[in-house]
């Protein structure tokens, strides 16, 4: 490998880090925020707006780097998310906040999308579970890494530089990827598909506001909510009848009737629902339930970190050397099943080395399914749909992890108030939505059974991840394993027709 193409994937892996470290980082930080600009009836919004504005446009970004090659659309990605940020960083108001999170994650949702696909570009689906190993584990380390870091600024900086600390990185990476990354570029004239654009974002929308919003800032039964759900998934059943008639389709149907393509992307929605709407109430349980701070919460997580680390680098290798891809998202699907049981059975008295333990394991089994499933995707497809493979992956993920976190913040919610009413004496009151600062102020009879009761709560949602994971376990046997192609570009699928983008080691 050139030395250019050494700096290009580093570059590549920054921008992936900075881009999904957004998802996670904010979350941490969103009570400081609020005492600092107020506005705690739109709290949500500020997660909402960049995962929203991120999941729509995924498959735009990866439409246009088919046909426009991936240089130009990365560094536009990267311009757009650079100055959210910088915006984000100096907003005065909850208003100007929400806003600017919604045009950083215009930004980031390309990131995400055009960064996985340059692999495909640069390298062969052979020798590409390497590489796509290494990015597993850096999304893997920015899940953890996101609330941990959100912590350590909060704690010890500002809530603003969970915003700026971005800058310094997106800007080392713009410039590795203007000196380094080379394309050559075939003219030609496309024609974008903005009626399907339309359409598949309006119908994302309606469901991701419902998913997100619906139970904490609105009812889920509010005429409003469900209007929008309603007109949203019209939307989303009449998308496949407007692709039809596309000429350059922004998701071309022959995705779907790929078999290989239609069981990766449904294991990837199925993950991404029960992993990252599970995930996210681990810190609930460290910092209600076994006090600790943000940081130190952040810390320990580590382990999971750790597991997804090794067995995202170590099944990456393993894939590249014998060219097999089936048995890891197999194996990763087991272990993670077993992982998520072993976290229902967390309770106030489990010891902070058992939960590691369980944390570690589940990050075990992510890193043997994450970037696997995208390696499937973009070798069962030829090259022209490189770009939209790569970003259908990556948007039923991202959906699958919308819908489980509402999912699961219902069934905690519910069970949570079950449990209060059940164990709090006649006239005790004890919040239902509490912060860690909070819990740890309430009168000590009453403390010990909140965290109890937010303890009992939290098995339902493990346990009811555990029992989906099984689905993804029981689809991920029905992958077959197609020998990985040696071969980049538009030959690794046997395509005559010259591709938009021919990527080359020397500039044009």
């Amino acid at each position: 490998m050139t030395s250019d193409r050494r700096l290009t994937f580093g570059a590549l892996m920054l921008v992936l880090f900075v881009a999904s470290l957004d998802q996670t980082i904010v979350s941490t930080a969103l009570p400081t925020i609020v005492g600092d600009l107020g506005g705690l009836a739109h709290l949500s919004w500020v997660v909402t707006a960049y995962l929203l504005a991120s999941t729509v446009v995924g498959p735009l970004y990866g439409k246009l780097g088919d046909l426009y090659g991936r240089k130009r659309v990365l560094q536009a990605a990267l311009v757009i998310f650079l100055i959210g940020s910088a915006l984000c960083g100096a907003a005065h108001s909850m208003g100007q906040l929400i806003a600017f999170r919604a045009i950083q994650g215009l930004g980031g949702g390309g990131l995400i999308v055009v960064s996985m696909a340059v692999v495909g570009d640069l390298v062969s689906p052979r020798e590409r579970g390497r590489y796509q190993g290494l990015f597993g584990g850096v999304f893997g380390v920015s899940v953890v890494a996101g609330p941990l870091l959100g912590g350590f600024f909060v704690d010890n900086l500002s809530w603003r530089w969970i915003f700026y600390i971005n800058l310094p990185f997106g800007l080392l990476a713009l410039a590795v990827i203007a000196a380094a990354f080379h394309q050559r570029q075939v003219t030609k004239r496309h024609a974008i598909d903005w009626l399907g654009t339309i359409v598949l974002a309006a119908g994302l929308s309606g469901v991701i506001l419902y998913t997100s919003l619906g139970g904490s800032s609105y009812s889920w039964t509010a005429p409003g909510m469900l209007a929008g759900l309603a007109l949203g998934i019209a939307l989303l059943l009449l998308f496949p009848l407007v692709e039809s008639r596309a000429a350059e389709p922004i998701l071309p149907q022959e995705l779907f009737r790929n078999a290989i393509f239609r069981t990766s992307v449904s294991i990837g929605f199925v993950i991404g629902f029960a992993l990252f709407g599970s995930v996210t109430f681990i810190p609930i349980y460290l910092q209600i339930v076994k006090g600790h701070t943000a940081t130190q919460s952040g810390l320990l997580m580590t382990p999971m970190m750790a597991g997804v680390l090794v067995t995202s680098t170590g099944s990456g290798l393993l894939i590249s050397r014998y060219g097999r891809y089936r048995v890891f998202p197999i194996v990763g699907t087991a272990i993670a099943t077993v992982a998520l049981y072993l976290l229902s059975t967390l309770d106030v008295g489990t010891s902070t080395g058992t939960a590691a333990g369980y944390m570690l394991l589940l990050g075990l089994g992510l890193g043997l399914v994450m970037q696997v499933l995208v390696l499937v995707a973009q070798n069962s497809v030829d090259y022209r749909l490189l770009g939209v493979a790569t970003s259908g992956a990556t948007l039923f993920r991202q959906v699958g992890g919308s819908i489980g976190v509402s999912v699961f913040g219902a069934i905690f919610t519910n069970e949570l108030g079950r449990q209060l009413a059940h164990r709090l004496p006649p006239g005790a009151h004890a919040p239902a939505h509490a912060s860690p600062a909070i819990v740890a102020h309430l009168p000590a009879a009453i403390h010990e059974l909140y965290i109890t009761a937010v303890a009992v709560a939290l098995h339902p949602v493990f346990l009811t991840a555990s029992g989906v994971m099984v689905v993804a376990f029981g689809l991920s046997w029905l992958l077959r394993d197609v020998p990985l192609r040696e071969t980049a570009g538009a030959r690794a699928a046997g395509e005559d027709a010259e591709p938009s983008v021919v990527v080359e080691d020397v500039a044009a």
